[in-house]
C-alpha cells in the first residue's frame, strides 16, 4: 500500500510517499480502508520531534511509528477476533497512528460510527480537535447554559469546534480571531467577535465565566484579567516556548497556581476515547456541529498540507484525501 513515511525528525521534506506492507489488525483493532485523514499541530510536533519532550514518548533519535497521521475516516476492511462493536463494511472515524496511508489500524475504543450526515472528509476532521474542544469545555471548563465563554483562536481547528459546542451547551460565545476570519467565526454561531489585530479582549469591559485559549502564548496574568472573579481558564497546547517543552509551561503552571486564587486555572492534556467520539457524532447528527474545512490535499501532497497549516494559519481543518 501507499503511505507517507518518516525515518528521521525534521521539516516536511523528511516525509515521502512510498510502498509499505498493509498492516494487520490486532485482537482489539480494526483494519480501515482510509478515505480521509486530517492534519493538526500534533502531526507537526511528531514530524519535527519538537519540543524535545515529544521524543520521550515517540522515539529519542527517530520516530518509532514511521507512518504519520492520527485523524482517520473510512470503511472497516477487517476486524480482530476480540472486536465486538464493528464489522467489515462499517463506516467509521477515530484516532490511530498512521492514517496518512491507504490502510490503517485503530483500536475499537478509539473508533465510532461515522455520522451519516458527514462526508468522510468532514468526519476525518473531527476526532482530535473535536474531542479536545469537547473535553476542554465539558470536563475542564464545566461549561453551563447561560455562561459567557471566550474562545481564543476561534477560527482554528479546535476553536471552530469550541464555538459550536459551547453554543450547543447553551452558553453565549465570543470568539477571538484576526480580521480576515471574523466572518467565519460569526457564521459558526459566535455571539460576538474580537479582532485581536485591532483591540485587546482583556481591555474590554466584558468578563467571561470561561476562557478557552487554544495554543496561545499569552501570559496567565493577561488572560485572568478577562475572567470573572470565580471564572475558569482552560489552556490547550502552547506556542512560542523553548525547545524542551515548547510553550507547555503555562499548562503546567496553571494548576499549580489555581489553589491560591478563586479562579480555576486548568491545563488540558487529552486522549481520545470512543465515548467522546460518539458524543461528537451525536452533536453532528443533530446539526449542532459542522466541521470547518480550510483545504483538502491528496495523499502525495501531505508535506504541502503541513506547511500550509503551520505557515498560513488555516481556517478550521486541513484534510487529506486518500
Amino acid at each position: 500500500m501507499k503511505a507517507i513515511l518518516q525515518d528521521t525528525y525534521g521539516p516536511p521534506d523528511v516525509l515521502r510517499l512510498d510502498d509499505v506492507d498493509r498492516p494487520e489488525p490486532g485482537d482489539g483493532e480494526l483494519l480501515v480502508r482510509v478515505r480521509a485523514a486530517a492534519v493538526d499541530p500534533g502531526v507537526w510536533h511528531l514530524m519535527t520531534g519538537m519540543p524535545y519532550a515529544v521524543r520521550l514518548f515517540y522515539g529519542l533519535r527517530a520516530p518509532k511509528v514511521r507512518v504519520r497521521g492520527r485523524d482517520v475516516a473510512g470503511h472497516v476492511e477487517a476486524v480482530g477476533r476480540n472486536v465486538t462493536r464493528f464489522r467489515p463494511g462499517d463506516e467509521v472515524f477515530g484516532v490511530c497512528e498512521g492514517s496518512f496511508a491507504e490502510y490503517a489500524t485503530l483500536r475499537q475504543d478509539r473508533a465510532a460510527p461515522k455520522p451519516a450526515n458527514l462526508t468522510f472528509e468532514q468526519a476525518a476532521a473531527l476526532p482530535v480537535s473535536g474531542t479536545t474542544a469537547l473535553r476542554a469545555l465539558r470536563d475542564e471548563g464545566r461549561v453551563r447554559a447561560g455562561q459567557w465563554v471566550l474562545v481564543i483562536g476561534a477560527a482554528g481547528g479546535i476553536g471552530t469546534y469550541a464555538v459550536q459546542l459551547a453554543r450547543a451547551f447553551g452558553a453565549r460565545v465570543t470568539g477571538v480571531c484576526s480580521t480576515a476570519k471574523t466572518g467565519l467565526v460569526r457564521s459558526i454561531g459566535a455571539d460576538g467577535v474580537v479582532d485581536y489585530t485591532r483591540e485587546d479582549f482583556a481591555d474590554r469591559p466584558e468578563r467571561y465565566d470561561l476562557i478557552l485559549d487554544t495554543a496561545g502564548n499569552r501570559r496567565l496574568s493577561h488572560l485572568r484579567r478577562a475572567l470573572t472573579p470565580d471564572g475558569t481558564l482552560v489552556l490547550v497546547g502552547g506556542e512560542g516556548g523553548g525547545r524542551l517543552t515548547g510553550g507547555l509551561e503555562r499548562s503546567l503552571l496553571a494548576p499549580l497556581l489555581s489553589p491560591f486564587t478563586r479562579q480555576r486555572l486548568r491545563g488540558l492534556f487529552t486522549t481520545e476515547k470512543d465515548d467522546d467520539l460518539r458524543t461528537l457524532a451525536e452533536h453532528a447528527e443533530a446539526g449542532e456541529l459542522t466541521p470547518v474545512i480550510d483545504r483538502t490535499y491528496p495523499l502525495e501532497r501531505v508535506p504541502e498540507a503541513i506547511r500550509h497549516l503551520t505557515e498560513n494559519h488555516a481556517r478550521g481543518k486541513v484534510v487529506i484525501t486518500v
